[in-house]
């Protein structure tokens, strides 16, 4: 006996061999006044701190039914419930109780015998299977019963809940179902209950390949004991449709023993749609970022080149004419091909087009279809997918999905090969495409501009150039002019292109005297304006000085004067002062040059020319020559 309160301990002798836990309690005085030693045991309490602890503690959160099931008791004399629970160590214990009232010198006292609810119920499945087995009943419905308790247990979780729960016993048979499984399976419970549950509804996977029941993680539960989530598998529905599921699989034990498991899985159509749409959205993305990146290379080439619209530098009637034409064409979609020799300005002119244009917010895409080899022509123009070819490792977007919305620069269009001109015609009519490896067709919205100095009526003439291209390039053509055909502009542009330089170079803005600037207006320029840039840079490194020193000039090259006479020169024409100055400046450059700049001596310049060395040196001082240049 273990009583609380030593001094009436004969008042309990009588419970002292009570085989149960036994608990005596004044309720008015919220005081245990006895505890037997398994009661004690059980609540994990010695006898001495009992004593302090107020009898409603111990019930924590079943005490409001501890004070009805007392009131009840009180009234009726004795009672029984399972509502009641012990709080112990932050854990509840189910009880079961049956409970009298003591009435002991005076006072109402309940008397409360206690069970362990778990352990009752496992004993009374154990009783019930024992007692089939004596009796011969057959099958043993042991299992059957642990799983119709579980389910009578908890009837009002399996009906509410949002999830699918359904029991498997050990033979893989269907034992409950709940509503939620049954609405997304489109099964009734009677259906699947004692059927195999993984041949009704996991047979296969997603693919429609066989689901081999060794590898089951729900099956496994039951084998190895072991929880098993799996988070992307499906189930198949009663019509057949495959049903996205991610389920848990618990296994069940009876006294020790594997008995089956309980399956909770839910519906996950709309996390893999979503799923789906992120990644479609994660490619687009992707697929942005690199015409993005590429695009960005683009204008950082663009840029680095210094090109705008107004840098078409000129005031002649034929850059009149040129500006007034890109004036017209330039606010409609209309191709442009534009003609003329190299260096005139071909893509200043695209430039133009397309910045005067509604497009200018896009890029201007450039390919120079002359540096393109034979090979890679489609890739470049259409892009290509994944395993298109050998070293396609990513999917590559082309130029005119780059141009899209923009304009498409398509330099030397003389030269794509023969038989690519039919896809890009096709491009030209319908706006749409193939990459290379993929039969998708994209559209696209992309206004060309075409640039050649290549006769394409001749290239047609010869079988080189398709007919119906040529007419669907040439919609507005642009003839661009040749610097020899435009002298009036020389002038405007060796400024801009000095102003440009010096300051590209970092050096302060140099100047050219008239004579330079007439000896540069009289040269023929067969490399047009490119060719007079190109000059001009060398001619800034070379200078020293405030002014320009036009050294090595073509025009005037070697020491004989008849060498250096300009294209529309003959010796029938007089010469001017302008080519008499001329003629000066460079035989003084080619003195200093053999000379490596010494003016004096028997091998100095002024020697070479025949001239005292202080007339060299008055000339050079009025030509703007620097012997250190040369040494």
């Amino acid at each position: 006996m273990n009583p609380v309160k030593t001094a009436e301990r004969n008042d309990f002798a009588l419970l002292e061999g009570v085989p149960e836990a036994a608990l005596v309690i004044d309720p008015l005085a919220d005081r245990v006044e006895y505890a037997n030693l398994k009661c004690l045991r059980m609540i994990n309490f010695g006898a001495e701190r009992l004593a302090l602890v107020p009898a409603s503690r111990l019930f924590g959160a079943s005490l409001g039914h501890l004070v009805a099931f007392t009131c009840e008791v009180d009234e009726m004399g004795e009672g029984m419930t399972e509502q009641l629970s012990f709080s112990i160590g932050g854990r509840e214990l189910p009880l079961e109780v049956s409970a009298k009232i003591l009435v002991i010198r005076g006072r109402r006292l309940l008397f409360l015998l206690l069970r362990d609810r778990e352990k009752m119920q496992i004993w009374r499945v154990k009783n019930s299977a024992q007692k089939n087995h004596r009796f011969g009943l057959l099958p043993w419905p042991r299992i059957h019963e642990v799983f119709q308790q579980i389910e009578k247990e908890n009837q009002l979780i399996l009906s509410a809940a949002g999830e699918g729960i359904y029991g498997v016993d050990a033979d893989g048979n269907t034992t409950f179902l709940n509503p939620a499984a049954e609405r997304m399976l489109g099964y009734l419970a009677e259906e699947l209950i004692g059927k195999n549950v993984h041949t009704a509804i996991h047979h296969s996977h997603g693919d429609g390949s066989d689901y081999c029941v060794h590898d089951c993680p729900i099956y496994a539960a039951f084998k190895d004991g072991a929880v098993h989530k799996v988070d992307n598998e499906v189930f198949w529905s009663k019509t057949g449709r495959p049903l996205p599921v991610e389920y848990t699989s618990t296994p069940i034990l009876d006294n020790g023993r594997l008995a089956g498991a309980v399956v909770i899985f839910r519906d996950i159509s709309e996390r893999r749609e979503a799923e789906a749409k992120l990644r479609n959205a994660l490619t687009e993305v992707e697929q942005l970022k690199q015409r993005l990146e590429l695009e960005n290379a683009y204008l950082q080439e663009e840029i680095s080149a210094g090109y705008n619209a107004y840098q078409i530098v000129g005031r002649s009637l034929a850059i009149e004419r040129i500006l007034h034409q890109i004036r017209l064409v330039a606010p409609t979609d209309a191709t442009v091909l534009i003609t003329g020799e190299s260096g005139t300005g071909k893509e200043l002119i695209a430039r133009a087009i397309h910045t005067a244009s509604d497009r200018q917010s896009r890029p201007l895409v450039r390919v120079n279809c002359a540096a393109i080899p034979a090979e890679l022509f489609e890739s470049e123009f259409f892009g290509h997918v994944r395993g298109a070819f050998s070293g396609a490792l990513q999917d590559r977007p082309g130029r005119f999905q780059l141009a899209d919305g923009g304009t498409l620069f398509l330099d030397e269009v003389g030269e794509i090969p023969l038989s690519l001109q039919a896809k890009l015609l096709r491009v030209l009519q319908d706006n749409e495409f193939e990459k290379v490896g993929d039969a998708k067709t994209q559209k696209v919205d992309v206004r060309v501009i075409a640039a050649t100095n290549r006769d394409l009526q001749k290239l047609v003439q010869e079988g080189k150039f398709r007919e119906d291209l040529y007419f669907r390039l040439n919609v507005f053509p642009i003839h661009s002019i040749s610097l020899r055909d435009r002298r009036d502009d020389i002038p405007l542009l060796i400024s801009h292109f000095l102003k440009k330089t010096c300051q590209r170079f970092n050096k302060p803005e140099l100047r050219i005297s008239v004579a330079q600037m007439q000896r540069l207006q009289n040269y023929h320029w067969p490399g047009n304006i490119r060719e007079l840039e190109n000059l001009i840079e060398r001619q800034v490194i070379l200078s020293r000085g405030e002014k320009l020193i036009l050294e090595e000039m073509p025009l005037l090259s070697g020491s004989h004067p008849t060498q250096s006479l300009p294209r529309h020169a003959t010796p029938a024409e007089p010469i001017t002062e302008s080519d008499c100055e001329a003629l000066r400046y460079q035989a003084i450059v080619n003195a200093l040059q053999r000379a490596r700049g010494k003016l004096y001596g028997e091998d100095g310049a002024a020697h070479l020319l025949g001239i005292k060395p202080t007339t060299l040196a008055s000339r050079m001082k009025k030509l703007g020559i620097d012997r250190r240049g040369f040494g």
